[in-house]
């Protein structure tokens, strides 16, 4: 484990094992709930692992002030932020999270160290799971995406190939006609009814049946989209909807409550059913934006500090009341 002061030098908080908060992640939602809270003159980790989903993509966009730049690049700029207000970034992986026996949370790393943490933010994104097709995974974030809204502009009024992979194929590629005339659904996994079909033939999608053979790259960049019988389509890019699995194994065995498709459950804030246990970002929510998941931490940041706020409230009112007793003075009525 590699312990960074975010003020640039080894200073007496980060060798602090104990914060107020603990966020895992260093991605956009978790590096804004960091920056928030730190501002709010928390002490404040954040765990980064260093592998944020959106690395293989060279850049990003609809996130305002910011569209067109590389991910890193961002990211990068938000860590420089974040420094400022002396938050701590602990390169590594977290294990497991437990519950604390004197409350609170004990967060364990890889390699054995732990610490403690009154509240935990996870903002941990999610895994994508690709299908198993040559050239896929080469060429994912490069020239083979999931999102439209991403990376449809660049490919405007240009020939795309949709994937049928998931059950959401379909619509994906109704949706991207809206970027481009010229697009072509291939059904592989995922073939379609007859409803899907006239659909497709209403929004002049063409339907080109056989499975993937490959995708084919010439010069570093896609090609080409190669069927099993031997036919190719050119094309300027592919788009699939890819599996996707939250992040979200450190907080098993602390019981908090999960929908039907087992995610886990938050309100508007990013609160789970656990208190002092917060999730945000693609964790939650596989639609979030870079610029969403940012948002997102911000809100869990501004309730989880009003929540430390109650808590410290009620410790210093019972502490006062306390020593009143002792003391034999009068206490105002509640």
């Amino acid at each position: 484990m590699e312990v960074i002061a975010m003020t640039g030098a080894q200073n007496d908080i980060s060798k602090r094992t104990s914060y107020d908060v603990i966020v895992i992640g260093g991605g956009a939602g978790g590096l804004n709930a960091a920056l928030v809270l730190a501002r709010a003159r928390r002490a404040v980790a954040v765990v980064d692992s260093g592998k944020p989903r959106n690395a293989p993509s060279a850049h990003m966009h609809g996130f305002l002030s910011r569209d067109g730049m590389p991910p890193l690049t961002v990211l990068e700029a938000g860590r420089a932020e974040v420094e400022r207000y002396g938050a701590v970034r602990i390169d590594g992986a977290v294990e497991q999270v437990d519950a604390g026996e004197a409350g609170g949370y004990v967060v364990r790393l890889e390699g054995g160290a732990t610490l403690d943490a009154r509240h935990v933010v996870l903002a941990t994104g999610l895994r994508d799971e690709l299908p198993e097709i040559p050239g896929v995974r080469a060429m994912w974030g490069g020239d083979v995406h999931f999102c439209p809204y991403c990376h449809g502009y660049e490919v405007r009024d240009q020939p795309i190939v949709v994937l049928g992979v998931h059950p959401a194929s379909p619509g994906q590629a109704l949706l991207l006609r809206q970027w481009s005339p010229h697009i072509v659904y291939v059904p592989h996994s995922r073939p379609l009814a007859d409803e899907e079909r006239e659909r497709m033939d209403a929004r002049g999608v063409e339907v080109a049946e056989g499975p993937v053979a490959a995708l084919l790259s010439k010069d570093g960049r896609l090609h080409a989209v190669e069927l099993a019988d031997g036919r190719t389509m050119r094309c300027a890019g592919v788009f699939l909807f890819p599996g996707m699995t939250p992040n979200d194994g450190v907080f098993d065995g602390l019981g908090c409550a999960r929908d039907d498709q087992g995610r886990l459950v938050t309100d508007r804030a990013g609160r789970t059913s656990r208190p002092g246990l917060w999730a945000v970002g693609n964790v939650v929510d596989s639609r979030a934006q870079a610029v969403t998941a940012a948002g997102m931490g911000a809100a869990a940041a501004f309730a989880l500090n009003h929540d430390l706020v109650d808590e410290e409230t009620e410790r210093d009112l019972a502490a006062y009341r306390a020593a009143a007793d002792a003391s034999g003075a009068p206490v105002p009525a509640s």
